[in-house]
Formats: structure tokens, sequence, C-alpha cells
């Protein structure tokens, strides 16, 4: 029995660290607790052990842990067309920039993903350094999410740490070592994580429309 509740207390405490706060300020978003000196593959491993640890707890609700529940599948997600937008904010000089930067980051996607069909060995590890920097993402990002209400901001919260994990994992995974040829499936699953970032892109920019 002391083991059952043991358990079940980490279940709740893991399930209220997911639990999107509720705060009066905008700029009290998920983003600013990635801020700081958090690298791209800390990120990685602190979303591998939160998804880890929900598998293991809550086996029949696997599917949650992966983008769908933390992303634009997940219900605290509204829909776009249902989302209040400041007008007045969004038409500002440094939130069109800033859609703009999203819009870019998304190409650079594009781009990446016609490089490897051009040349299933390419190296897009530069390319992901360069152009889809977490700083200035984060900034674009945080620009963006000014001009929508908090209960919008709640689930548009959920897609950029999805975001940041896509990118994470995308650079991870396209990783070679010296000499070895990317197989059939290691370009698979990088060709996923592609799809995967250019769809969270997506789903971030109906926001801003």
């Amino acid at each position: 029995m002391k083991i059952t509740a043991f358990v079940a207390s980490l279940a709740i405490i893991g399930s209220e660290a997911f639990a999107p706060g509720v705060s009066n300020s905008r700029s009290a978003t998920a983003l600013n607790a990635e801020k700081g000196s958090t690298s791209r593959i800390a990120f990685l491993q602190q979303s591998a052990a939160a998804v880890a640890a929900s598998v293991t707890l809550f086996p029949g609700q696997a599917n949650a842990a992966k983008y769908g529940g933390f992303g634009a599948g997940s219900p605290e997600v509204i829909d776009p067309k249902d989302a209040i937008v400041d007008e007045e904010i969004l038409k500002s000089d440094s939130v069109q920039k800033a859609i703009g930067g999203v819009k870019g980051y998304k190409q650079s996607v594009v781009d990446m993903k016609s490089a490897l069909s051009a040349d299933t060995q390419a190296d897009i590890g530069p390319k992901i350094r360069k152009d889809l920097d977490f700083s200035v993402i984060r900034s674009d990002l945080n620009a963006i999410n000014a001009a929508l209400d908090e209960d919008t901001q709640r689930g548009t919260d959920r897609i950029v740490r999805a975001i940041l994990q896509d990118i994470t994992e995308l650079e991870v995974s396209q990783k070679q070592k010296p000499g070895v040829a990317r197989s059939e499936t290691r370009l698979g699953n990088v060709c996923k994580k592609l799809d995967k970032l250019e769809k969270s892109f997506d789903d971030y920019l109906a926001f801003a429309k």
C-alpha cells in the first residue's frame, strides 16, 4: 500500500508539472521558464525524461506524451479562429517583424527538406544552428504572444514548447559519425522531424493571421 501511495503521489506531482500555470501577466509564459543558459541538449534531456516518466506512470496515455499531447493536438490549444487577438498589437512593427521571422524559420525547414531530397547525405547541422537559434526564436514567439489573450497564450505556449523540442530532436537526429553514411532509416527519421517542425510553425502562425 505504501508503494502504491508513493507512485500515486509521483503521478500527481508529474501531472502538476505539466499543467499550465495561470498568471495575471502576459510575460509569464512557458517560454520564460526556458530562458537563460538552458542549452538545446539540456532541453532535450529534460523533455525525454518527462516523456519517459509519463509513459511509465501512465502507460495508457503514452500518446499524450508525444507532440500531440502538448502541441496543436492538446486540449489546451484552442482553435485559432476562436482566439482573442489584439489587432492593434498584431499590426505593430515589432509583431509583424516577428511574424516574418517565424515564416523565415519555416522556410528554412522547407529548404532543409529540399537539400536532403537532393542529397541524402547533406549536412544540415550548420543550417539548423544558424537559422534556428533558440534565443531568437523565443524572442519572436514572445513578441507574437503579446498580441494574444491569456487563455490563447496557454495554448500557444504548448506549441512553442513543441517547436523547441522539435528543433532539439532534429539537431540530434541529423548528426552522423565521420565517414559513416546516413542510412535510409536515419534519413526517414530526420525527414519526419522536419515535417513535424514545419507543422509546428504552421500551427503557431495560424494564430497570427
